[in-house]
């Protein structure tokens, strides 16, 4: 299964899974009415993008965890503006509508990161926004970025 295109609004059904991963990922788990995860999280996520997105797979995933549950029909189409004209995310976004997927991978809240090895090992989890957490995972994605032959899924 091939990696989604930022055009893609993906469901979490359609994502290849983290063991499937033949180089390394982050996933922000984040949610329109958190305030750490738009002024923070989202720009931080298009600057990794910017400096890694060709050696890293990224993805956003909007969840309702730690937040108010609201029908796939009212949060759809504000996070597919939010994503396409807002934001302009050149990465894919998946939605977690009911919050099952944080809960499975054991999110604090939003912003919520989780980093894979190729392969699907998880090799960190970090909480929230603030420059501690950034610097932590920019160090790691710099470690990656300089591993040779990060290309397929």
């Amino acid at each position: 299964m091939r990696w989604p295109a930022p055009t893609d609004f993906v469901y979490l059904d359609a994502l290849p899974d983290p063991l499937d991963w033949t180089r390394p990922g982050l996933i922000q788990f984040f949610n329109l009415e958190c305030p750490g995860c738009v002024s923070r999280g989202i720009p931080f996520m298009k600057r990794l993008h910017a400096e890694f997105g060709d050696k890293v797979n990224l993805l956003a995933i909007h969840t309702s965890r730690g937040h108010r549950v609201y029908p796939r029909e009212q949060v759809g189409p504000q996070l597919l503006k939010f994503a396409r004209e807002y934001t302009k995310l050149p990465f894919p976004v998946a939605l977690d509508i009911d919050g099952s997927v944080a809960d499975f991978w054991h999110t604090e809240g939003t912003p919520h990161w989780l980093a894979f090895a190729p392969g699907g090992e998880l090799l960190r989890s970090v909480y929230g926004s603030q420059e501690g957490a950034q610097t932590r995972l920019e160090y790691l994605l710099s470690e990656w970025a300089d591993l040779p032959g990060q290309t397929g899924v």
